[in-house]
C-alpha cells in the first residue's frame, strides 16, 4: 500500500515522479514525503483554500512538531521517519516557506538577482534537502543542487507564463522587460492570448530560456564525478525539464490556457536514457581517477 505521501506525489502528476522512482525503497519514501510536504506549502500560497499565511504557518509548525518527533498529520508523520533517517537542515524548510510566502506579497521583480532569491528558497532549496537523501560526498554537489534548482524554476516560469498572469504575478524580471520595449501591463495582456508569443514578446522569452540554459549548463559542469552516480534522480529531474524547456521553445512559448507537458512515455524514456548515460559517466570517472592513481604510484 502507498504511503499518503507516495499516494499524493503520482497523483500530483510531477515531472520528478519517474526520477524518484529510481531511487531504494527507504530513500523513495522519504523523497515522496519531502516532496509531498513542499507541495503542501506551495498550495498555501496557490490553492484559494490553501490558507495563505495562516496555512504556511499551521505546516511550519508542523514541520517543527516533525523534528521533535511529535508529528500531528500523516505527512507530518512521513517526513518525521524522513527526517529520522537523513539529515535535512530545519533552514531549507524555512527558506521554502520564505519563498512561498513571497507569492503573497511580491507580484513583480525588478531586476534577475531579486527574481533569484525567490527561486532559490522555491527551488534550489528543494534540491539541498533532496541531495540529503540522494547521499554526497563532495560538498561542491551543494552548488550543484542550487544551480538545477535555478533552470528547474525558470523552466517552470517560461512555461506558466499565462497562468501565472491569471494570479497577478509576473516572474519576469522587469529590467528585462524594459530591454526589450516592454513594461508589465503589456506583457500581462499578451499572456491571456492563446497562441505562441510574437515580437518583442517573444524575444524576451527566447532571452530568459538562454539564461535557463546557461544554469543548465553550469549545473551540469559543477557535479562532481565521485556524486554523479548518486545524483540520478536528480540528473533524470535535470532531463526532463530540460526536455520541457525545449518544448516551450520549440512551440514558439504559447501563452493562453493550457500548459506544455512531456508525455509520460517520453519521461520514462528520458529517465532510461539518463540512467545508461549516468552509469557510463560515472563508470568513466572511476576508470581515470584509478588510472590517476595508478599513475601517481609508479
Amino acid at each position: 500500500m502507498k504511503t499518503s505521501s507516495a499516494h499524493l506525489t503520482q497523483k500530483s502528476g510531477t515531472n520528478f515522479y519517474y526520477a524518484f522512482l529510481l531511487l531504494p525503497k527507504r530513500k523513495r519514501q522519504a523523497i515522496f514525503a519531502l516532496y509531498s510536504f513542499c507541495r503542501r506549502l506551495d498550495d498555501c500560497v496557490d490553492e484559494a483554500d490553501g490558507g495563505g499565511e495562516a496555512g504556511l504557518q499551521q505546516w511550519m509548525a508542523e514541520v517543527g512538531r516533525a523534528y521533535q518527533g511529535a508529528p500531528t498529520t500523516d505527512l507530518g508523520r512521513d517526513l518525521t521517519e524522513t527526517l529520522f533517517e537523513f539529515p535535512i537542515p530545519r533552514s531549507c524548510f524555512e527558506e521554502i516557506a520564505a519563498g512561498c510566502r513571497m507569492d503573497l506579497n511580491t507580484t513583480r521583480y525588478r531586476t534577475y538577482d531579486d527574481l533569484a532569491v525567490y527561486c532559490r528558497r522555491v527551488a534550489s532549496a528543494v534540491g539541498l534537502a533532496s541531495i540529503e537523501i540522494f547521499g554526497y560526498e563532495n560538498p561542491a554537489t551543494r552548488a550543484y543542487a542550487v544551480e538545477l534548482g535555478l533552470a528547474l524554476q525558470l523552466t517552470n516560469i517560461l512555461r506558466d507564463v499565462a497562468a501565472d498572469a491569471a494570479r497577478g504575478r509576473l516572474y519576469l524580471p522587469l529590467e528585462d522587460l524594459a530591454r526589450f520595449g516592454l513594461d508589465d501591463a503589456q506583457v500581462m495582456a499578451a499572456a491571456a492570448v492563446p497562441g505562441p508569443a510574437s515580437g518583442s514578446l517573444a524575444a524576451l522569452l527566447r532571452f530568459e530560456a538562454d539564461r535557463a540554459q546557461e544554469h543548465y549548463t553550469r549545473a551540469r559542469q559543477l557535479l562532481p564525478p565521485e556524486d554523479r552516480r548518486r545524483m540520478l534522480s536528480a540528473e533524470v529531474m535535470g532531463a526532463i525539464y530540460h526536455a520541457l524547456l525545449r518544448e516551450v521553445i520549440a512551440r514558439g512559448f504559447p501563452l493562453g490556457p493550457g500548459r506544455v507537458r512531456v508525455s509520460r512515455p517520453r519521461k520514462a524514456w528520458i529517465a532510461l536514457r539518463t540512467l545508461v548515460a549516468n552509469r557510463l559517466g560515472a563508470r568513466r570517472a572511476r576508470s581515470q581517477a584509478s588510472g590517476t592513481i595508478t599513475g601517481a604510484h609508479r
